[in-house]
């Protein structure tokens, strides 16, 4: 296998040695409901558990594990916590996408000698099975990246937690691994951002879109994709730009009352069995019309699907130099029209579907014409 990386990737410095996404952790108003919502649509299995009945009294967390991908659901058991200002304020979002290092203390000391705002200085936590060395910085409003050195332990998850094996375990709907994690940030704000991952972090800009690239006759964004050295970890950045209508990145920031991770993007191998996994188990998508079909083969070329099979599912293909891919969004999984999935598929593709842009958003702004806010 050739392990060369691309040329997008040779600017990057990869001095943090970023070894994956380590996990995602979301704040959520009932983290036992939202739990069984993931492990019930999704096909996530729960693995690790927090709570009073572990000696933890002031919050509540499940963790949910597929594959490569490791989520984890956490509530407030107390009125005035940071985790319950935090729903309040956002509803359920994302707050800690935690990455994977060897050293989490010398990735704090190299970000926040670079500028990053700290969030938690090294800290080691034991138990049993051996120790964890966590710290953490800000990103973009009041997301946070901990890095998370797990060399030193066995256990299922980290300390503090305990494994669980429950009885009800839906079976996993073929998902993988994190293909990229999409944040939203205010007017002027996506070159600040962009030059944070630069300069603090040693990403490298992959790939740009312009509001030439995404927009529709109503709205428009622009979005920059930031990438570690090893390609492993790849935030792309949208800011809101001119159009008629308030855009969906505007509609997010104003129901989560500021900046945010979007979406997540889980890769599959077999985008046509776990779309039809979510549907039957009740997940909805953005209704893509018929007529995008009709002359899909021109625009993409020979591709392993069935072409009708695709559009009974309404999954959307785009192709690059490297191959294609086939990609999918549900909607927001919030009441607040605010953070969703997107399913992804790549045979070969590198790119983020460009050429689904303009139906991708004007599927959105459908969407956003019935909840009154386009």
């Amino acid at each position: 296998m050739d392990h060369t990386l691309p040329k997008q990737f040779e600017n990057a410095q990869d001095f943090l040695q970023l070894l994956g996404t380590d996990y995602i952790e979301m704040y959520v108003g009932n983290a036992k409901q939202s739990a069984y919502y993931f492990k019930t649509a999704f096909g996530f299995q729960e693995v690790a558990y927090a709570g009073l009945e572990t000696g933890v009294s002031d919050r509540t967390s499940y963790v949910l594990q597929q594959d490569k991908i490791r989520l984890v659901i956490t509530s407030s058991m107390e009125k005035d916590s940071d985790i319950n200002r935090h729903f309040l304020e956002h509803g359920d979002g994302v707050k800690i996408v935690a990455l994977w290092v060897d050293d989490a203390e010398s990735a704090y000391e190299e970000t926040t000698k670079r500028g990053a705002k700290s969030y938690q200085k090294p800290t080691t936590h034991s138990d049993d099975n051996g120790s964890v060395v966590t710290a953490g910085i800000y990103t973009y409003g009041e997301t946070v990246h901990l890095f998370v050195e797990r060399k030193n332990y066995t256990g299922a998850f980290l300390p503090g937690y305990v494994p669980r094996t429950p009885t009800y375990a839906p079976e996993p709907v073929g998902l993988k691994y994190i293909d990229h994690i999409v944040g939203n940030v205010d007017w002027g704000q996506m070159n600040v951002w962009v030059k944070f991952y630069a300069e603090v972090m040693g990403f490298t800009q992959i790939i740009s879109f312009d509001d030439d690239d995404i927009s529709t006759e109503y709205t428009a964004l622009m979005s920059k994709v930031m990438s570690n050295g090893n390609g492993r970890i790849k935030f792309p950045i949208n800011e809101p730009a001119e159009g008629k209508k308030r855009s969906q990145i505007e509609e997010y920031i104003k129901f989560y009352n500021g900046s945010g991770v979007q979406h997540l993007a889980l890769a599959t191998d077999n985008i046509i069995r776990t779309i039809h996994e979510l549907r039957e188990r009740g997940v909805e998508f953005l209704n893509v019309p018929d007529s995008y079909y009709t002359d899909l083969k021109d625009r993409v070329g020979a591709i392993d699907e069935d072409m009708e099979v695709l559009k009974r599912y309404k999954i959307l293909v785009d192709r690059d130099d490297e191959g294609y891919l086939l990609q999918l969004f549900t909607k927001p999984l919030m009441d607040r029209p605010t953070v969703f999935i997107e399913i992804i598929q790549r045979k070969g593709a590198t790119s983020f579907g460009k050429g689904n842009f303009k139906a991708l958003f004007e599927a959105i702004e459908r969407e956003q014409e019935q909840r009154g806010t386009l």
